[in-house]
């Protein structure tokens, strides 16, 4: 399988997959290396977290929110696209069985995100149950405000609605000894520009003048019901 490590000064990413698992046109940049860790602030542990539950953190920017999920089965290396055609090669899950993955929580489409009052975006085990839109498949990402579903499990890939391209990728190292993950970079699509632009106001209102700071040494992981007061679910 895999392990990435990311490091801004020597830009490198070790792979356990194969030598072949990145294409020479994937590209993951780098940030600064963030430690996962609970509301106690003690490190989470990979093999600790409910399989199928949305965990939130914040990455790399102190406003932007990342999904961090448990599939529930390995999931593969990947072969996608940006918005542009682009193509990249995500390396797949990490941790024990291979089934952890991390997504940037901005919806591809008109960057709908979850906050602490409201979540129109979250990950739904089984089938999206809706009438007007048809689920695309089972276990998927759902974003209530244009029904852009994303499986999470072959890198975010876009299954249905209007997105027109792949979540962003956060990589994840996992340190197999201590159990411990660590976020280093992202690969795919990065919206951050257009998130940031779009919501200057309401950020400074939620964050502060931080919102844009890149995140230090250790991000927080909650379930995403302990975050938002209001996750939606269409």
């Amino acid at each position: 399988m895999f392990v990435e490590s990311c490091s801004a000064g020597a830009g490198a990413v070790a792979l356990a997959w194969s030598s072949a698992a990145w294409a020479v046109d994937a590209r993951p940049r780098a940030y600064g290396r963030a430690l996962l860790v609970d509301e106690l602030g003690d490190p989470i542990k990979a093999g600790a977290l409910k399989p199928q539950t949305n965990y939130l953190f914040h990455y790399p920017f102190e406003a932007t929110p990342v999904f961090l999920l448990d599939v529930g089965k390995p999931a593969p290396p990947a072969t996608l696209r940006t918005r542009d055609g682009k193509p990249y090669q995500w390396p797949g899950g990490v941790g024990p069985g291979r089934r952890l993955v991390a997504f940037s929580a901005i919806c591809a489409h008109k960057l709908v995100y979850p906050t602490r009052e409201l979540s129109f975006i979250s990950f739904r085990k089984g089938a999206v149950v809706n009438p007007k839109t048809p689920s695309a498949g089972q276990d998927l990402i759902h974003c209530c405000a244009d029904h852009s579903q994303y499986d999470p499990a072959r890198g975010a890939q876009v299954l249905g609605g209007p997105a027109e391209q792949p979540l962003c990728a956060v990589l994840l190292e996992h340190d197999a000894r201590a159990d411990t993950l660590t976020a280093t970079g992202t690969l795919g699509g990065e919206l951050f520009d257009q998130f940031f632009q779009k919501y200057a106001l309401k950020l400074e209102l939620e964050v502060g003048p931080k919102a844009r700071q890149v995140v230090a040494q250790r991000s927080t992981v909650r379930e995403l019901d302990r975050f938002c007061r209001n996750p939606v679910r269409c």
